[in-house]
């Protein structure tokens, strides 16, 4: 058995503390951010842009969004990183660039529940962070008084989690990992923090 005591690994080591940015070198792949083709007639851009603390954009974090279709059925579709333009798989990834944003090509999915508002499961992994941090981004509308998960919040922290709607029918949902502005976060049975 050769000694590797003192011998230099083979692949290089990265630290357990952090969940970031090594993420960067093997999670993003070919139209991740596209969950849809942008062609399609009814595509929508969700974008915004990751915040640190202090309020300075973040460069290399990873931005995951899980969603319903427009009829509000979660998609289970194996395979969900093939796109083929035909199966909407519900799922995409997009790392931020150098300003810290983000961008999703999709559609809008429809609520899910008859309580429920339209909304997209936001996954968010930047540096510094301990663990992937959850949250939702609504679709603006009607239905966001009737949605439990809002209701349960303080008036003032709401908003935090509604998108905003822009003049060519996209969304903008900026995520504040601390500070003022900070958007609410989500811990779900079994996951620790």
């Amino acid at each position: 058995m050769p000694d590797l005591a003192g011998a230099p690994s083979p692949r290089a080591a990265t630290p357990g503390q952090t969940v970031g940015p090594f993420f960067h070198y093997a999670l993003p792949y070919d139209q991740d951010h596209e969950l849809v083709p942008p062609a399609t007639p009814d595509a929508i851009r969700l974008h915004g842009v990751v915040y640190d603390g202090s309020g300075a954009p973040i460069p290399d974090s990873l931005v995951e969004i899980r969603q319903a279709d427009r009829n509000g059925q979660v998609p289970a579709v194996e395979g969900a990183l093939r796109r083929d333009g035909m199966v909407f798989a519900g799922w995409g990834r997009c790392a931020t660039d150098a300003g810290g944003r983000y961008a999703f090509t999709t559609i809008a999915p429809g609520p899910s529940g008859r309580d429920g508002a339209a909304f997209f499961s936001v996954v968010v992994v930047a540096r510094g962070l301990l663990d992937r941090l959850f949250t939702r981004a609504y679709v603006p509308g009607p239905h966001l008084q009737d949605d439990p998960l809002l209701a349960s919040l303080p008036a003032d922290r709401r908003d935090s989690l509604v998108a905003t709607r822009e003049p060519d029918g996209g969304l903008r949902f900026d995520l504040h990992l601390q500070g003022e502005a900070e958007t609410v976060f989500l811990t779900f049975p079994g996951h620790r923090r």
